[in-house]
């Protein structure tokens, strides 16, 4: 995700404690112990949940961009790793109406993002189990501790989600950490002047009574993060990669308007930047492996309704003026580094954005405009870079810091010169490849990269991944 830009003000996560639910009567065979109301993430502590394994979401979701109201059913397939007799999920705001346990209602307490559900009997370890809330209101834009803002985001004639850190919980019940990624179902109904698009393939349409129903749906692994609902008014475009992937881009109709009579007079502005999107994955997996999704694409904005463009997946969002050839390629990256091969915590973001940014330079060398040496020099040379270790960034409102980024790239094109390029570049497709629709952490791939360079390298890691101080030379 290139770093956020446009700040704009909205109340943020309360943390108001209430209770939901008449409590059940009599709670049957009591031995198991409650999940935990976290995932531990160094940064977001309570963010995610433990005890359990989501497999699955089902969403079904109607919408009304009038009212900004919204209707939701998340039907949860789970696996428990532990016995338990409770299990937490979260969600930002909304109003939960009932929640159910393989069938049976279950009890909900609610403290700030917390849901605690009490099934009416204990869950075994491994037992795989079904949990369906129902819940609706007005959904929430949540602003982060960096001051950027995502979660739901109405726009002039719909909505865009965006959930990079922690905005997914604005719009639907889950386990919202990056290591427990899951399938997805999403069924959107909205008035039939608009569109609702989402991740994935899309396998339904119907019209009734003046509404639209459209289902999406992602069976590869996604983190929850990289869930993404776009309602508008959109022209789409369809297409496919050399490779015979499938392509849907959707543009907001006033910015294929508005950018229309510069495309057709010298090919520039915002569409025939989208329309490289072929190309640019075809370059992407060159240099990456074969692309990990049965489909792509991309949506975009209009400039004032989203202030960074995010790799959701298969369908990366753009605001209009982040729709340049560089923040294209940067997306596409992380279809692989950051989408296919997730973070397992926030601490290891730079394995996303790291790698994100490099694929810039590496795009820009093939096309014969700048080496990626070239750009390690001046971003060497860039004070910002310096301010701390891209493996430890000093907070939760650090994480999509300069270091993250460009020092994450250094490190790489360092790892490059260190090995030689025949090494590299097979690091390069191989850890995509063997961590596909996985999760990892930066000790996973200095572990990875040392067995494939055939030796110890510390020196490079403590001076590029962990250290502050700049060195003498880059």
């Amino acid at each position: 995700m290139p770093r956020p830009r446009i700040r704009t003000r909205h109340a943020a996560v309360s943390a108001a404690a209430l209770v939901l639910g008449a409590a059940l009567t009599g709670c049957e065979g009591v031995r198991g112990t409650p999940g935990a109301a976290g995932a531990g993430d160094p940064y977001f502590p309570r963010l995610g949940n433990g005890g359990y394994d989501v497999r699955h979401y089902a969403l079904t979701l109607a919408y009304d961009p009038k009212t900004r109201h919204l209707e939701g059913t998340a039907d949860i397939t789970s696996r428990a790793t532990q016995d338990l007799s409770a299990f937490n999920l979260d969600l930002a705001g909304l109003t939960v109406h009932s929640a159910t346990v393989d069938g049976d209602r279950a009890t909900v307490r609610r403290a700030g993002h917390e849901l605690t559900l009490r099934p009416r009997h204990d869950l075994d370890d491994g037992a795989v189990f079904r949990t369906v809330i129902r819940y609706s209101g007005t959904p929430r834009t949540i602003t982060d501790p960096d001051g950027s803002e995502e979660g739901w985001l109405p726009t002039a004639d719909g909505a865009v989600a965006v959930g990079q850190p922690t905005g997914s919980m604005a719009w639907f019940p889950g386990n919202h950490t990056p290591a427990d990624k899951a399938a997805y179902t999403v069924t959107i109904t909205v008035p039939d002047d608009v569109q609702a698009l989402s991740n994935g393939e899309r396998v339904a349409t119907k019209r009734a009574g003046g509404r639209t129903t459209t289902t999406w749906r992602t069976t590869a692994p996604m983190a929850s993060y990289l869930a993404t609902v776009a309602i508008g008014r959109y022209d789409l475009q369809e297409s496919r990669t050399e490779s015979g992937i499938p392509v849907l881009t959707a543009t907001d109709e006033q910015v294929a308007r508005e950018t229309a009579p510069r495309r057709s007079a010298d090919g520039g502005g915002g569409p025939s930047v989208l329309s490289r999107l072929p190309s640019v994955l075809t370059w992407a997996e060159s240099r990456f492996g074969a692309y990990p999704f049965a489909t792509a694409g991309a949506i975009v904005e209009r400039r004032e309704d989203l202030g960074y463009a995010l790799e959701t997946q298969t369908r990366p969002l753009f605001p209009q003026d982040a729709l340049t050839e560089p923040v294209l390629v940067h997306e596409v990256a992380h279809q692989w580094y950051g989408d296919s091969v997730t973070p397992r915590s926030w601490q290891d973001m730079w394995l996303n954005e790291g790698f994100a940014t490099y694929a810039e330079w590496l795009y820009d060398e093939d096309s014969g405009t700048r080496t990626a040496r070239s750009r390690h020099e001046s971003a060497y040379a860039h004070t910002p870079n310096w301010a701390f270790a891209p493996a430890a960034p000093p907070s939760a409102a650090a994480i999509s810091d300069a270091p993250v980024y460009e020092r994450g790239a250094m490190l790489l094109q360092k790892l490059r010169e260190e090995v030689g390029d025949p090494v590299f570049f097979r690091i390069l497709k191989g850890w995509p490849a063997e961590h596909r629709h996985g999760n990892a952490a930066t000790d996973d791939f200095t572990r990875y990269a040392e067995q494939h360079a055939g030796r110890d390298l510390t020196p490079l890691w403590d001076t590029w991944l962990y250290g502050t101080d700049r060195p003498d030379e880059p």
